[in-house]
């Protein structure tokens, strides 16, 4: 898996995105097709997302068309043996991007509820 700082992933995904090739040979999407949405965010690069919810899926160039990258979010099961293996496009990513020493929380944050019915 690779992790992408970059401008635009940050303003797709709202965050970096984790990213992991595929083939496109390989790749089935097994209900909701009529679902997919694509759009061109630069020359020759597609981003695909569901038109439902709005959640990005996988990109893909038109130079490659046998390769995918699917956006690792999108997922409902964590692939078994994923790691990272490398964070790009780091030069420009805010500090916010990286490690820090901030508490975590299983869920909410001490004090913070949902608003009833919104599921955040």
């Amino acid at each position: 898996m690779t992790v992408c700082h970059c401008t635009q992933c940050r303003r797709a995904q709202g965050y970096a995105s984790a990213v992991a090739p595929a083939l496109a040979r390989g790749f089935e999407v097994g209900q909701g097709r009529g679902e997919i949405g694509e759009y061109e965010s630069s020359p020759g690069k597609w981003r695909a997302f569901c038109k439902r919810c709005g959640s990005p899926l996988y990109s893909r160039r038109d130079a490659k068309p046998g390769d995918l990258r699917l956006r690792l979010g999108a997922l409902d099961a964590t692939p078994p043996g994923l790691r990272v293996d490398a964070h790009v496009f780091t030069a420009g990513a805010p500090a916010w991007s990286f490690g820090d020493d901030a508490p975590c929380y299983p869920q909410f944050e001490p004090g913070r509820q949902p608003a009833a019915g919104s599921g955040a």
